[in-house]
């Protein structure tokens, strides 16, 4: 294919302002961050309550969790975002519906609802690896952690769970890094993060190739730095005799 690559076109003007496409890319590369983060955030904790819900020995309380991972698990991403944003407003009491649809910037309730739906969707998935590294822990950890005279929270707290994060850091990893790539899906409700910004350059410029080349390499630099970043948390905190990669 003879084509003529231009990659001066980031430094051009993009006719608003004085912006040019690389400061589109950063924008959407700072949305990018904002989204995944707070999701995550969301998801690890939510993940973690509901991990520990899962192993309980009451039936109604672990009920509870797997029918949450099982909704939310089986439930297209898509169409959760969706019902986020276009539907979940018009179900709250009207004061809050009138606060939500006209006193918050466009770009902010979009925000909130990528957020919510990406972190409830992945705390799903988290929930699952919590409570695989919680079973894969001897019996006998929380044996002796009664036997000490623990309370339930505090052998969760204190024994089960430290132990159970660093057994799970490879798949929560995972986790963490499509949060990442999933966050593209924020562009279908129009907030401009990278895949938004990288569609909008394409067509201000006309320079296709350039866009979705300089968006394949900051998504793949974005996911290798961190993915280097967490084997080496794996490594530092790994548990000899544990199912850690680290402790191999």
């Amino acid at each position: 294919m003879n084509y003529n690559w231009d990659w001066s076109v980031f430094f051009k003007s993009t006719g608003v302002g004085s912006e040019t496409y690389l400061d589109w890319f950063i924008t959407g590369l700072g949305w990018t961050i904002a989204i995944a983060v707070v999701a995550w955030i969301v998801a690890l904790l939510l993940g973690s309550l509901l991990g520990v819900m899962r192993t309980l020995p009451n039936r109604f309380i672990a009920g509870i969790a797997t029918v949450y991972v099982e909704i939310f698990r089986n439930v297209p991403l898509l169409v959760q975002l969706f019902m986020w944003y276009f539907l979940v407003p018009d179900l709250l009491p009207q004061n809050i519906q009138d606060w939500y649809k006209q006193d918050l910037n466009p770009t902010t309730s979009a925000y909130l609802s990528v957020v919510v739906c990406l972190g409830l969707f992945t705390a799903a998935r988290v929930c699952e690896q919590v409570r695989t590294g919680i079973e894969a822990l001897p019996r006998g950890q929380e044996s002796a952690a009664r036997a000490m005279g623990f309370s339930l929270s505090q052998i969760y707290w204190n024994v089960l769970l430290p132990q159970a994060y660093r057994i799970i850091i490879p798949p929560l990893t995972s986790e963490f890094l499509n949060v990442f790539k999933n966050s593209s899906v924020a562009s279908l409700i129009g907030l401009m993060e990278l895949l938004a910004q990288t569609k909008q350059t394409a067509e201000f410029s006309a320079n296709l190739f350039e866009a979705f080349t300089l968006a394949t390499l900051i998504y793949f630099t974005l996911n290798m730095s961190l993915m280097l970043l967490m084997r080496l948390i794996e490594k530092k905190v790994a548990v000899p005799g544990l199912m850690s990669l680290g402790g191999k």
